[in-house]
């Protein structure tokens, strides 16, 4: 397969059905929040190292949850009723992005970090001003931010980025509470772009790309951009 180079000032990327094997698509143009959000419509998504040129990817299978199919452990259970932690969204963006960042997963090196640079969280920031990013906090008893998660959304789908935890099974409460409310809010598809055992856990699956695909042009059609400050709640029976 021909590597296709994208021109900066043409957001069009090549069909997902010339990705090469590993789900490289294409290299080039630009991270900008245009482009993002074209890229987030077609299932494509950047993973690079932010000194080199962007390269975009839509692996097959790809990875999703479906928000009804969440499965919380007994031990979740227990440390959600126990309200060791609390949960916020959109409340400081910029900060969990800075958070996710700086923090790599335990023993792997984290391929979602390696691109989160200072361009990339002024194109995150920007898309959240407009409503297309949203973050979820979670706080400590203190009043500590020690985990969290954000990502893209666009009609009913979430494209989840990358997530964070400074302290134990804080992201997963997070996560957890957002997929309850993405499922109260008629959310179909969580992508989590490629496996994962922290979300395979969870009840992220894998699924044909061109189901995936099919998925997503039916579920993006409606755009609406709404804060989540005050319309998400954390007060669900677990």
């Amino acid at each position: 397969m021909p590597v296709y180079i994208l021109n900066a000032e043409y957001l069009n990327f090549p069909p997902v059905e010339d990705a090469e094997e590993d789900g490289m698509i294409a290299v080039g143009g630009d991270i900008s929040p245009e482009r993002m959000l074209v890229a987030y419509s077609e299932g494509i998504f950047p993973w690079y190292d932010p000194t080199d040129i962007p390269v975009w990817y839509c692996p097959n299978p790809r990875f999703v949850l479906y928000p009804h199919k969440l499965k919380v452990s007994k031990s979740m259970r227990q440390l959600l009723r126990a309200k060791k932690y609390s949960v916020t969204f959109d409340t400081c963006f910029d900060d969990v992005v800075k958070s996710c960042g700086s923090i790599a997963r335990e023993g792997q090196e984290d391929p979602y970090n390696t691109w989160i640079s200072d361009e990339m969280m002024a194109t995150c920031h920007t898309l959240h001003q407009i409503g297309f990013m949203h973050s979820v906090e979670v706080w400590n008893n203190e009043g500590n931010l020690v985990g969290g998660l954000y990502g893209g959304v666009l009609g009913r789908c979430f494209f989840g980025e990358s997530m964070f935890a400074k302290a134990s099974n804080a992201s997963k409460f997070g996560f957890i509470m957002l997929v309850k409310n993405l499922e109260e809010q008629g959310f179909k598809l969580v992508d989590c772009q490629i496996y994962s055992d922290h979300l395979l856990s969870l009840g992220a699956e894998e699924i044909p790309r061109p189901a995936f695909i099919e998925q997503l042009k039916a579920n993006i059609s409606d755009l609406k951009k709404e804060g989540w400050t005050d319309k998400f709640r954390t007060d669900f029976e677990f």
